[in-house]
């Protein structure tokens, strides 16, 4: 079971990168310190993950046949290698584009990759920004009414807020963990390899890890660089977020946290005016979100190759 060490890893990136999004607005604004965050989510990643983790594992049980645990290695090492880039960069990247661009490029090696399955992700690849940037365009009117119509000072208001965003971020670290736990271990569940509910545990376990030792990074880029948030901005967002990536959780389909985060954003953006954006780092993101499975699929390409010349696959 060595092979499992690039399922940690994967896990320890996707945290490093994805899960961190779901406080970045939180923390960049100040109304939440960043450990006070890290520990939160990183909790709540795992009690998402085993309570709920198991409904995206099918989806990505059926896009490609890995057939032996090597060849659910190379799926997981290219992906949580070019994560890993991407957050050294301090890029907030799909780690869902990652996993199926190495599974993709398995499939076809094999001849056995499942385009019913892809159609879906694909789908919801782009229905995830869209749908938590239109959730942000409503939540921001209909909760300022709400929150207009209390008689609070500016220390109760300010209180309120923080309670909210803990909340919204503590709600949102566990959709994650629920919906892209899958990403983490869902290649190993099969026949001799994990159970569904072990690929939960671990998969978890290694999220959480990321979160924890090398989060700040992406968190800073999402939070401060693409838009300037207030604190009840900043709320909407991870509330959207988190009511994104919880949706495809029930539909069973991992999605990006990342992607979820940068849509609301800009759904904030386009309510206090496009001038609000920066368009560089936009730019820059969106880079990401194309080169991730790109550069997926090119390193599941060497590493399949490298095994199948070792005799491995």
């Amino acid at each position: 079971m060595w092979q499992l060490v690039s399922g940690v890893f994967l896990g320890w990136s996707l945290g490093s990168n994805d899960a961190s999004n779901v406080f970045g607005t939180a923390v960049a604004s100040r109304m939440v310190r960043f450990w006070t965050a890290a520990v939160l989510c990183a909790v709540f990643v795992f009690l998402g993950a085993v309570f709920q983790g198991g409904e995206g594992m099918a989806t990505y049980h059926h896009m490609a046949a890995s057939g032996s645990m090597n060849v659910a290695f190379v799926v997981a090492l290219s992906a949580a290698l070019t994560v890993t880039l991407m957050t050294y960069w301090g890029l907030p990247v799909s780690t869902s584009q990652a996993v199926v661009g190495s599974m993709v490029l398995v499939g076809l090696v094999k001849g056995s990759l499942e385009m019913g399955p892809l159609y879906k992700v694909l789908a919801c690849w782009v229905a995830t920004p869209v749908g938590s940037m239109l959730i942000a365009i409503i939540l921001y009117f209909l909760l300022g009414k709400i929150m207009n119509l209390w008689d609070s000072n500016m220390f109760v208001y300010d209180r309120n807020l923080r309670i909210g965003l803990i909340v919204a971020g503590s709600y949102g670290a566990y959709a994650l963990g629920a919906n892209n736990v899958a990403n983490v271990t869902g290649v190993f569940v099969g026949k001799g390899m994990l159970t569904p509910f072990w690929a939960c545990v671990i998969g978890g376990l290694s999220i959480g890890l990321g979160v924890l030792t090398y989060s700040h990074n992406v968190m800073m880029t999402v939070g401060r660089g693409l838009v300037k948030l207030d604190a009840f901005s900043a709320f909407i967002v991870v509330l959207s977020e988190a009511i994104t990536v919880h949706m495809f959780a029930y539909v069973g389909v991992p999605v990006s946290t990342s992607q979820a985060v940068v849509g609301a954003v800009l759904g904030i953006g386009v309510i206090k005016g496009v001038k609000t954006v920066n368009f560089k780092t936009l730019a820059r993101i969106v880079f990401g979100w194309i080169g991730t499975p790109a550069i997926s699929f090119g390193g599941a390409w060497v590493l399949y190759r490298l095994f199948e010349l070792a005799g491995l696959v």
